[in-house]
């Protein structure tokens, strides 16, 4: 269906079109924003799986309390009570 759709004459086109409707002073800060846009858009695709990766090798893991950590009744009941 979307074969040959950007050969070199249709991008060609939509180039001119494009510096006819934006004007060449606005096409290089029109690329520029969407370049950042996109940039933004894979920055935070990474972010949002490596906060994944490090919740699921979390709960993989299991609890990493030590002894020291570790709250007796008696502690509770005196920190419930301040």
């Amino acid at each position: 269906m979307f074969d040959g759709l950007f050969q070199p004459m249709h991008l060609l086109m939509i180039f001119g079109i494009a510096l006819l409707v934006f004007g060449p002073k606005k096409l290089p800060e029109l690329g520029k924003s969407i370049g950042d846009g996109i940039r933004g858009f894979k920055f935070a695709m990474k972010d949002q799986s490596d906060a994944s990766d490090k919740g699921t090798s979390a709960k993989q893991q299991g609890p990493t309390n030590t002894l020291s950590e570790q709250v007796t009744p008696n502690e509770s009941a005196r920190r419930s009570r301040f």
